[in-house]
């Protein structure tokens, strides 16, 4: 019997009404073996809930649960599907506190962070179903006017989703719903440490009319296992995954065994650049945006501020200023501003990249430590005369600490931008139009914020360069992720 420490009567109830089997094409199951994993509350280290463990029998099962649907979802008419995704919008907007306090149990944000995610989430869902009945191809005429060219747009078909653990909702939206668009069946893996959300996503999903074998959701402690050889089944045709650098490169590498088009949105270094000429309270405004969104467990949170020198004291003080009014507590308490690391092994890595930092001749102008008690809370951090070697400059830290490194000129904070391996976002402040548009084209990166701290957007592509990823998320891009080209030659239809 699976019983549910947590803190209230509603957030039993919540827990109670979420499904925590898998999702396959006869409904809710448990797992094949009967399995479960613990979801945890990462405020106080207690159990949430305990979610059907997938097992490889589960994840061939969701494929060929997929693998059947696929002629009659790609045949459905566009505006049918763009319906579902109009009514799941709703449907997920409507129930937004629930979906809030979700994932605010099992990730650890605030709940006002967690409901700008729904809203967010619920955004991609909203913009895919507008853009459903506006695949398009074109018909024209060869060059020396004797065929026709026929050019179409179509499905690509079963498709493997991997979503990540810091926004398990808009994540999971952001794939599914030009999945949903396009007519492709989709086979999604949430992260372990959060799938309860994307599980009562898929319930809201079928409540809208998503037919059955469409989605298969298969949350799993074994994610190799179960998704290693749907990678290399001949039946899926398309692979999409938010995630760390490192593990992309493996899902890549097996990928290529059946060729599949992939999505990747990998890891993250963002460089936050402030020029002297900077307004300076919106500076540090767009400094706590990049900084402490999510806590700092983004991909786009700014990882390294690049400060020029006649800022740097006033930009310091200022944003230790605010990064000290931060309120550490769980994400259901009012004031809480900033909830816990999603995990000990996430905290530890952050301790550790500060421990360095300090090793290496950086001074703690602000916090740096973790915090005690339960569950996995780290103080808000800023780092000074944090030299160019550190190991903290080279890796995502994926947590509440901004380390402050000072420039004296253009050309070395550009250099020093792109100084890493990933290119995802860049962020700068300057009054300087010209200077902004140098940097936009000089940056190293897929998505660049000028004078704003915050770039995500459903209407706008997402995604990066170098080791940061392949491919772009949302916007006019995002559907054609899920689409393949075909031509058709078509005799002249004027000879003889």
């Amino acid at each position: 019997m699976t019983t549910f420490p947590v803190s209230s009567e509603l957030e039993r109830s919540l827990i109670a009404r979420v499904p925590h089997q898998l999702l396959l094409a006869d409904g809710w199951v448990d797992s094949a073996d009967g399995s479960t994993f613990d979801v945890i509350d990462p405020s106080n280290g207690q159990v949430l809930a305990a979610v059907a463990d997938a097992r490889p029998a589960d994840g061939e099962a969701a494929l060929a649960a997929a693998h059947a649907a696929q002629p009659a979802w790609a045949a459905t008419a566009p505006r049918e599907r763009a319906e579902i995704l109009r009514l799941a919008f709703e449907l997920v907007t409507a129930r937004s506190d629930d979906f809030a306090l979700l994932m605010t149990l099992e990730m650890g944000k605030p709940l006002a962070e967690s409901r700008g995610e729904v809203a967010y989430g619920a955004e991609f869902l909203r913009w895919f179903s507008e853009e459903a009945p506006r695949i398009s191809g074109r018909y024209s005429t060869a060059p020396d006017g004797r065929n026709r060219l026929l050019v179409l747009k179509r499905p690509v078909g079963p498709s493997l989703l991997i979503t990540p653990w810091n926004f398990p909702l808009a994540m999971a939206t952001r794939k599914i719903a030009p999945a949903i668009a396009a007519g492709c069946t989709m086979v999604l893996k949430p992260a372990a440490l959060t799938p309860l959300t994307a599980l009562l996503l898929a319930e809201t999903l079928r409540e809208a009319g998503l037919p059955d074998g469409v989605l298969s959701v298969i949350p799993t402690s074994s994610a190799g296992a179960v998704t290693g050889p749907l990678i290399t089944d001949s039946r899926l045709r398309k692979l999409s995954f938010t995630g760390s650098t490192e593990v992309g490169r493996r899902l890549i590498a097996d990928s290529a065994h059946q060729v599949l088009k992939v999505s990747m949105e990998l890891g993250g270094n963002a460089p936050f650049l402030v020029f002297d000429d900077a307004d300076l309270d919106s500076a540090v405004d767009g400094a706590i945006a990049a900084k402490m969104r999510n806590g700092g467990e983004a991909c786009v949170a700014a990882n390294r501020f690049l400060v020029q020198r006649g800022i740097s004291e006033a930009f310091t003080k200022a944003f230790t200023q605010r990064m000290a009014a931060v309120t550490v507590a769980r994400g259901t308490e009012p004031h809480s501003t900033m909830g816990p690391l999603v995990d000990e092994a996430t905290r530890q890595k952050v301790a550790a990249l500060v421990q360095g930092a300090i090793e290496d001749g950086a001074t703690v102008a602000l916090g740096g430590r973790s915090l005690d008690g339960a569950g996995y809370f780290y103080e808000p951090t800023v780092l000074t005369d944090v030299p160019h070697t550190a190991r903290i400059l080279g890796e995502e830290i994926f947590g509440p600490v901004a380390p402050i490194v000072v420039f004296d000129t253009e050309d070395e904070a550009i250099g020093l931008a792109n100084a890493t391996e990933y290119g995802l976002v860049a962020f700068a402040f300057t009054r300087d139009l010209n200077r902004g548009l140098r940097l936009a084209e000089q940056i190293d990166s897929g998505m660049f914020g000028l004078n704003a701290g915050v770039v995500s957007n459903p209407a706008a592509p997402f995604g990066g360069v170098k080791q940061s990823g392949l491919g772009r998320e949302g916007s006019v891009e995002g559907i054609d992720e899920y689409l393949e080209t075909r031509y058709v030659g078509i005799a002249d239809p004027f000879a003889g």
